[in-house]
């Protein structure tokens, strides 16, 4: 069973063993397997027809099982990696996750907000961006744009505060759904708003082209875990007979994974 970290408390072992699984997962060809795999479920979710991995009560449970698969990838590589947590509400612009031996920084202006540095830079020769949702081939950032904040502790905890999983019509649209507030498209706007915060290649349906993006994740499973623990009478929600999304025991493509499946994570790993 793994732990997973706040990317603050990783030791330099820890951040250079992640970076160079990353870096594995890339060269040998199963990284960019992963983005397909999300560009195509991106692409085939939307707010009034079938929605697996997004817009829908599924969004939780399909990008927990999304994660426990790269995850294991990255095992492969090296056993000891687990996927850190980026704590949104205490790392800004300034913190050591774009250091240069780490995520590496925010991207440059003059240059299309190209990522020109860390172990992520096209320069480098290792992270060319070859399955993508944009015509850039490498990675961009550009934090902050048009004034955007991090979401504070205040909208997370507004957003643990609902009581209820999720709510019909089960899109982008629900009201008082503690899905669909964390999701971001309602409410203080959660994981939506970070992604638009770095912007450039995390702002589209190729975003895990940019490793922020598992780190990202990671920290909305761990909300979602929290909320689990402090709502234990409240469960996912549809549970039987709703048309074009996942109900609790419905297979999520392309697993046989049920959202009932990932109710429970403990076996798999834990939080520090």
């Amino acid at each position: 069973m793994g732990i997973r970290k706040n990317q603050q408390n990783l030791t330099a072992t820890e951040r250079s063993n992640f970076v160079n699984a990353l870096l594995t997962l890339k060269q040998n060809g199963r990284y960019d397997l992963f983005v397909r795999l999300h560009i195509d479920r991106a692409n085939g979710d939307s707010d009034w027809g079938l929605r697996i991995g997004h817009r829908s009560p599924s969004f939780l449970p399909w990008h927990r099982r999304y994660l426990i698969e790269f995850e294991q990838a990255l095992q492969e590589v090296n056993p000891s990696v687990t996927i850190p947590y980026w704590d949104w509400t205490t790392a800004g612009s300034t913190s050591t996750l774009w250091a240069n031996d780490f995520l590496g920084p925010n991207g440059t202006s003059a240059t299309n907000w190209r990522v020109n540095a860390g172990p992520f830079a096209q320069s480098t020769g290792q992270w060319t961006l070859t399955v993508r949702s944009d015509s850039a081939n490498y990675l961009r950032r550009n934090f902050g744009s048009g004034g955007l904040q991090l979401p504070s502790a205040s909208d997370v905890n507004s957003v643990l505060g609902l009581t209820t999983y999720d709510t019909s019509p089960w899109n982008s649209t629900s009201i008082n759904s503690f899905r669909n507030y964390l999701e971001g498209f309602r409410g203080p706007n959660l994981h939506n708003r970070v992604h638009n915060w770095v912007n450039g290649t995390m702002a589209g349906f190729g975003s895990p082209n940019d490793p922020v993006f598992w780190l990202h994740h990671c920290n909305v499973d761990r909300l979602w875990s929290q909320w689990q623990a402090q709502h234990p009478g409240s469960t996912y929600l549809p549970t039987a007979g709703t048309a074009n999304v996942v109900d609790l025991n419905e297979a999520m493509n392309p697993w046989t994974t049920t959202p009932n499946d990932m109710l429970n994570h403990s076996a798999v790993y834990t939080y520090q």
